[in-house]
C-alpha cells in the first residue's frame, strides 16, 4: 500500500493518543485526525469524489486543512492547495487548469472562493467551523484507503508563475512518502518532537517537513494560521517547540523584535531554513540571540521542496545549502549542459525520489525541465571541494551589467552587514548602455537611519567596481509571497527621486 494516507492510520494504531495539531487551546490526536479524516472521505465521496479526481483545499493553517488533506488521499483523490488569498480569476484558473470538480474553502475567503468556482464549473463547499463538524460527523466513514500506486500523483502543486502562467507540479504518493521520510531522518524527529507550523500547509515546505513529517513519527505541529513574530514567540514558548521550521523574513521578524528577551525561547533545539538563501549575518545574529542551530535546507516545489541539507552532526558552513539528501544527486551544468568545474558557476541539475513526475497537461513544460530523469533547477550554485553547495542565484535573477554578471545574493550579503539593514533585495533595471544596471531596494530597521547614498558607498567599498548598485531606495515593506520569501518580480521601481544614481 502506497497511499501517503497509510502513514496517518499506521501512525494512530501506534501512536493514537499523542497530540498530532493543535491551535491555540485545541488539540487533536493522531487518532482523531485519523478518525476524521475518515469521516471526510465519506462527505467527498457522498458528494461524488472519486479516484483520481481533483479536490481544491484553500484554506490556511487550520486543523481543517490536515482533515480534507488526508481525507482526499484517502479516498484516491489528487489535493490542489491553494493559496487562501487568491482572488476570483486566480481560484478560476486553478480549478480550470486541474479539472477540479470540488473546492474546499475557509469562510472568512468565501467571495472569491465560491465567484471562481463559478467560472470554473466547479462547486465550492465553504468550511466554518461548527457547521462543517456537523456535516462531517453526519457523514459515513470510509473504513479503507484506495489502492494507490507510487507514480499516482497525489498532489497537483501550482509553482508562483515567476515565469509567466503558473504550472501544477505533479508529486506522486511516492515522492511524498520519501520527502516525509528524508525530513525525519535529517533532523532526527520523533514522537517528542514539536513543530512550529508557521509555514502554509498549502505550501510544500510546510506540507512535508511540517505536516506530513509530524504525521510520519506521532509528532506535534502547532499552527499559526498567520505569521506574526511576537505570536511565534509565544508558541514557542507555551508549547515549549523544539523545531522551528521558516523562510529567512521569519527570522529576520523574530531576531528583530522589540521585545524579543521577554520570551522564554529555551526549548528550541533545531531551526530549518529553506524557501530562500538566508543573509550571513541574519543566521549569525539569530544564533546567537536564541542559543541554538539553524540548518539551511534548499528545494523547490517540483522536489517536495527537499534536496540539499545541512547535516547537525557534519560541519556547517555559513551561507551554503549543505549536501544533497538521501538518494538524491545533483551537478553542475553550462549552458550547453556540460559539467562544470569544481569551484565554478553553473546550473544546479538534480534528480531522486522527491523529483515530480513532470508538470500537469503540459508535456512541452515537462520535457524542458525534466531532461533524462534530471530536473533542471534554473539555480546557479558553486561546489567546494568538500561536495558543498552554495546558491549563487536565480538564472533568471542574474543581472548582467555590461557583459559583467552580477550574482544579487552576493551584494544582498553585503547590505546586511550594515547595522541599519533589515531587508535588502538587489535587481536589474533596464539601463540604455549597459543592458541592465544593479539596483538595492532596502527596508532599515525600526528607528535605524542611513541615507541611499551611505548604502551604495557602503557597497562600493566591498566589491569590485562594476557590482555595486548605483541606484539604491527605501522603502517600508518589500513585497512577500506566501511563505514570506521576498518576491523581487513585484518590485516597482521608481522612476527617479527618491533613489540615486
Amino acid at each position: 500500500m502506497t497511499n501517503l494516507a497509510q502513514m496517518l492510520t499506521d501512525t494512530a494504531a501506534e501512536h493514537g493518543d499523542r497530540p498530532a495539531i493543535k491551535l491555540d487551546d485545541l488539540v487533536l490526536s493522531h487518532a482523531a485526525l485519523d478518525g476524521g479524516s475518515r469521516h471526510v472521505a465519506g462527505l467527498m465521496q457522498a458528494g461524488g469524489v472519486e479516484p483520481g479526481d481533483r479536490v481544491g483545499l484553500m484554506l490556511p493553517n487550520v486543523p481543517h486543512f490536515p482533515f480534507l488533506f488526508y481525507g482526499a488521499l484517502r479516498l484516491g483523490a489528487v489535493v490542489v492547495p491553494m493559496n487562501p488569498l487568491l482572488k476570483e480569476r486566480e481560484v478560476a484558473f486553478h480549478l480550470s487548469d486541474s479539472g477540479a470538480k470540488l473546492l474546499f474553502a475557509w469562510h472568512q475567503f468565501g467571495a472569491a472562493a465560491q465567484a471562481g468556482a463559478e467560472l470554473a464549473g466547479a462547486r465550492c463547499a465553504l468550511v466554518e467551523p461548527g457547521p462543517f463538524e456537523q456535516e462531517v460527523g453526519a457523514a459515513e466513514p470510509v473504513a479503507g484507503v484506495a489502492e494507490r500506486a507510487d507514480e499516482d500523483t497525489a498532489l497537483i502543486l501550482y509553482t508562483s508563475g515567476t515565469t509567466g502562467t503558473p504550472k501544477g507540479a505533479e508529486l506522486t504518493h511516492g515522492n511524498l512518502r520519501a520527502a516525509a521520510q528524508i525530513s525525519v531522518d535529517l533532523v532526527d524527529s520523533g514522537p517528542d518532537t514539536v513543530t512550529f507550523g508557521g509555514l502554509p500547509l498549502f505550501h510544500v515546505f510546510g506540507l512535508t517537513s511540517g505536516l506530513n513529517s509530524c504525521v510520519r513519527v506521532g509528532g506535534e505541529l502547532t499552527l499559526l494560521p498567520r505569521f506574526d513574530p511576537a505570536r511565534a514567540l509565544e508558541i514557542v514558548q507555551r508549547d515549549q517547540v523544539n523545531t522551528f521550521l521558516g523562510v529567512p523574513t521569519m527570522y529576520a521578524a523574530l531576531l528583530h523584535h522589540p521585545e524579543r528577551e521577554a520570551f522564554d525561547a529555551s526549548s528550541l533545539e533545531l531551526c530549518v531554513s529553506g524557501g530562500a538563501a538566508m543573509p550571513v549575518e541574519v543566521l549569525r545574529g539569530f544564533e546567537a540571540a536564541f542559543g541554538c542551530k539553524v540548518l539551511e535546507g534548499y528545494g523547490l516545489s517540483e522536489s517536495c521542496a527537499i534536496a540539499t541539507f545541512n547535516r547537525p552532526d557534519r560541519e556547517r558552513k555559513p551561507g551554503s545549502i549543505g549536501l544533497p539528501v538521501m538518494d538524491t544527486e545533483l551537478k553542475l551544468v553550462d549552458d550547453d549542459g556540460n559539467d562544470v568545474p569544481e569551484g565554478q558557476v553553473g546550473e544546479i541539475l538534480m534528480r531522486g525520489p522527491t523529483v515530480m513526475k513532470g508538470y500537469w497537461n503540459r508535456p512541452d513544460a515537462t520535457r524542458e525541465t525534466l531532461v533524462d530523469g534530471w530536473l533542471k533547477t534554473g539555480d546557479m550554485a558553486r561546489r567546494d571541494d568538500d561536495g558543498y553547495y552554495f546558491i549563487v542565484d536565480r538564472k533568471k535573477e542574474l543581472v548582467i551589467r555590461g557583459g559583467f554578471n552580477v550574482y544579487p545574493r552576493e551584494i544582498e550579503e553585503v547590505l546586511y552587514e550594515h547595522e541599519a539593514v533589515r531587508e535588502a533585495a538587489v535587481i536589474g533595471v533596464r539601463h540604455e548602455s549597459l543592458g541592465e544596471e544593479v539596483a538595492a531596494v532596502v527596508v532599515l530597521r525600526d528607528g535605524a537611519e542611513a541615507a541611499p547614498e551611505e548604502l551604495r558607498d557602503f557597497v562600493k567599498a566591498r566589491v569590485a567596481a562594476y557590482k555595486y548598485p548605483r541606484r539604491v531606495w527605501l522603502v517600508d515593506e518589500l513585497p512577500k509571497g506566501p511563505t514570506g520569501k521576498i518576491l523581487k518580480r513585484q518590485i516597482e521601481v521608481p522612476v527617479d527621486g527618491d533613489s540615486n544614481e
